[in-house]
């Protein structure tokens, strides 16, 4: 029981912020698995039942306490076109095996490669979610028509609507200047609701979206046929579903980190996001991922522990079997204004103080990032794209970075004495440094400041040698770090070069890449 109460605690609790947190939370979870329910072709308790089990199991198990997890429409978006063509069940499989596969990279300590995303892709990835976050509240000033139209609120029913999401702003905003007892979120829903109940204004509820009653999620195990073929249908949508969840989850959790000045655990994330897509599959859920919305509102709010996530979902599953009749007239202006609000806190505001400050090709990879999260609404490739280009650009810039510094010595030996990394990219700069035809009979290649990194580097000097043996001359390769020893030692039969020896010569920390 000890133990249980330390991995509760191993942060500073205050359990008042984490129980009304994760009320908050459990609140601003109701319209956002409803709607990702309703695009991904799936009836709104299976989302629901899917941010009951996804934060649940996420909050005992996962690698950052504080963050959020639940239905989330990356994953939708995913699955939309397979809910159309085989129905439910196949989503539910679908979910079962996407779990496994992010076990499985858990497993295998994959969840580092989150350090390849640069700063300027996080940027770009923040705020098109803000953006996104933003523009999906728009919805909620429109109105559908008997033909099935959607139409803006105009009138009465729009200002309404302005002065109550106005009032929630307001709420949000002021009260903490005033008292920070309750969670200003839950203070604004909660005054909002009571307003609208008491006084019988007509605007837009909870229960105009969807009906959220419901039992407990029961275990049910995906009705699919067992076999090769149903494996090959669905392993395409369980790759991208894996790999969209846990960009997304191991993303949100770096902003977290961010914010609370802590370190949360890849890895343990990426486990924690599989078994919980694995038990939502077996408990009609259509699985999830990090919802990085809720997080901050959690953390705002002054969640910093597991607790929160725990009584978030408790809390859902109260209120569908509970307190459905309830939660169905709070009205969507109090939601509406908590996320525009949440919209307004992901933003970075400081990235725009980056333009005419950094390098333009972060700023435009920035730009380029939160374009196609918006565009597109997908926020896996967006963030893949990112990587991919301004990993070319980091290339880029180091291949014109390779310089030769060029002496004889008192016996006739010429020297070349390389700075700068020695990879694909830089092979041809490297070439142009060498005069062949020219050079005295024996040459030293200087590596002190520079390294053979790929195997574009070991054939560019395979090459050089090559010429040189024609030319009847013998090439040195002095001051190689031991990566690169042991890189031409597994080529050694590429590469047929005396490799100097200099005793005194020791590679310093600085000089060694892995």
């Amino acid at each position: 029981m000890q133990q249980v109460f330390q991995y509760f605690t191993q942060y500073q609790v205050n359990y008042k912020n984490e129980i009304l947190s994760g009320l908050t939370v459990a609140l601003a979870l109701i319209p956002e698995a409803v709607a990702f329910s309703l695009i991904a072709g799936v009836p709104p308790l299976v989302g629901l039942y899917a941010a009951f089990v996804m934060g649940l199991v996420t909050s005992l198990l996962g690698g950052r306490p504080g963050m959020i997890s639940g239905a989330t429409g990356a994953v939708a978006v995913v699955l939309v076109a397979l809910a159309k063509s085989h129905g439910v069940e196949y989503i539910f499989a679908t979910v079962v095996l996407a779990g496994m596969i992010q076990v499985l990279a858990g497993v295998l300590r994959l969840g580092k490669f989150i350090r390849l995303v640069p700063h300027s892709v996080m940027f770009g990835f923040v705020n098109g979610l803000a953006i996104i976050i933003f523009l999906s509240q728009l919805v909620q000033f429109q109105t559908i028509d008997a033909a099935g139209a959607s139409h803006w609120l105009t009138g009465t029913p729009l200002l309404t609507m302005l002065w109550l999401v106005g009032l929630t702003i307001i709420i949000i905003v002021g009260l903490p200047r005033l008292t920070k007892v309750v969670p200003a979120s839950l203070a604004a829903i909660l005054t909002v609701s009571a307003l609208v109940i008491g006084l019988g204004i007509d605007t837009k509820t909870v229960g105009d979206i969807a009906s959220i009653k419901g039992g407990f999620p029961p275990f049910h195990i995906p009705a699919v046929p067992f076999s090769l073929e149903t494996l090959a249908l669905i392993f395409p949508y369980a790759a991208i579903v894996a790999s969209v969840g846990l960009i997304e989850s191991l993303l949100t959790l770096n902003l977290i980190d961010e914010i609370t000045e802590t370190r949360g655990r890849t890895n343990k994330e990426c486990v924690a996001q599989g078994v919980a897509n694995i038990t939502s599959g077996f408990f009609f859920g259509m699985g999830g991922c990090a919802m990085i919305g809720q997080s901050l509102i959690n953390i705002s709010s002054g969640a910093r522990a597991r607790i929160s996530g725990v009584v978030a979902a408790i809390m859902l599953l109260v209120f569908i079997m509970f307190g459905a009749s309830y939660i169905e007239q709070v009205p969507m202006a109090a939601l509406t204004g908590l996320m525009i609000m949440v919209s307004v806190g992901t933003f970075e505001w400081a990235s725009l103080r980056t333009f005419g400050k950094m390098p333009v090709s972060d700023v435009l990879v920035m730009v380029l990032v939160t374009g196609i999260t918006v565009a597109l609404h997908n926020l896996a490739l967006a963030v893949l794209i990112g990587v991919i280009i301004a990993a070319l650009v980091f290339a880029w810039e180091n291949a014109t970075r390779i310089r030769a510094r060029k002496h004889l010595d008192e016996a006739g030996v010429k020297h070349y004495e390389l700075f700068g990394p020695l990879f694909f990219c830089s092979v041809q700069t490297f070439n142009e440094k060498f005069d062949v035809q020219n050079d005295p009979v024996e040459v030293v290649i200087d590596f002190k400041e520079s390294r053979v990194a790929d195997m574009s580097a070991i054939e560019a000097l395979n090459k050089l040698t090559e010429r040189y043996h024609r030319a009847g001359k013998k090439v040195h390769l002095r001051h190689l770090s031991p990566d690169c020893r042991k890189l031409l030692t597994r080529a050694e039969s590429l590469i047929d070069v005396n490799v100097l020896d200099d005793p005194l010569y020791t590679v310093s920390g600085a000089n060694q890449i892995y």
